[in-house]
């Protein structure tokens, strides 16, 4: 797992298996000291530190104030400078570039669509495809990656990685899925099981869930 603990409080996303599993991307890129690095979604800010502990400039962002404020505490805490903004997804760095964007976003098949999650639901409800924030994130984070830059994204395989690396090599990405992990399924996933099943997004023998990164290098 990540290698602090950081405070999370209710309401903020803890790290959970998607975190791990887009840590471990991040722990294989070859950081340059200095580099940029802006985590998008930072939740209680995990990610953001494993950057920062590399010797990058870390931003992170994330929508919920109280993200935001337990984020920077534990960057305050760890003694890293990580500058976290509150912000819907890119645009607390609107005219920025970065050398890493990292995004562990919303990817959560939700029941009726619900397009304006609210509350703690923001944190994992992404539209009745899943794919509310993922669409944005593949469509604006190559206008904000250097040449040779990289995204690297997780999500659920529910919320269709095919889409994801076709949009990114749309934007003239070099796009892979670089690691898969099979876990149970979570609390959301249970109290939606039936439906997830009866749209098609789960088969009948399926009893668990499959998460996937992503990983977008942007052509020198």
């Amino acid at each position: 797992m990540v290698r602090v603990n950081p405070l999370v409080l209710p309401g903020v996303y803890a790290p959970q298996e998607d975190t791990d599993l887009l840590a471990g991307a991040l722990s294989e890129e070859p950081l340059r000291p200095g580099a940029d690095v802006l985590d998008v979604g930072t939740g209680s800010g995990a990610l953001a530190l494993q950057a920062a502990r590399r010797g990058t400039r870390v931003t992170a962002v994330d929508v919920s104030w109280r993200a935001v404020c337990v984020a920077r505490w534990n960057a305050w805490r760890a003694r890293l400078p990580v500058r976290v903004r509150h912000g819907n997804l890119f645009g607390p760095v609107h005219g920025r570039s970065f050398d890493v964007i990292l995004a562990n976003p919303p990817y959560v098949p939700a029941p009726g669509g619900r397009r304006d999650p609210r509350g703690e639901a923001r944190a994992w409800d992404a539209g009745g495809d899943g794919r509310l924030v993922l669409d944005r994130i593949c469509r604006e984070a190559p206008t904000l990656l250097r040449p040779g830059g990289v995204l690297l994204i997780v999500h659920s395989a529910l919320s269709d990685p095919d889409r994801t690396l076709a949009l990114l090599r749309a934007a003239g990405m070099k796009a892979s899925v670089t690691r898969r992990r099979r876990i149970p399924f979570g609390p959301v996933l249970r109290s939606r099981e039936g439906w997830l099943r009866a749209r098609g997004l789960l088969s009948a023998e399926e009893n668990n869930e499959e998460l996937v990164v992503v990983r977008a290098e942007l052509p020198w």
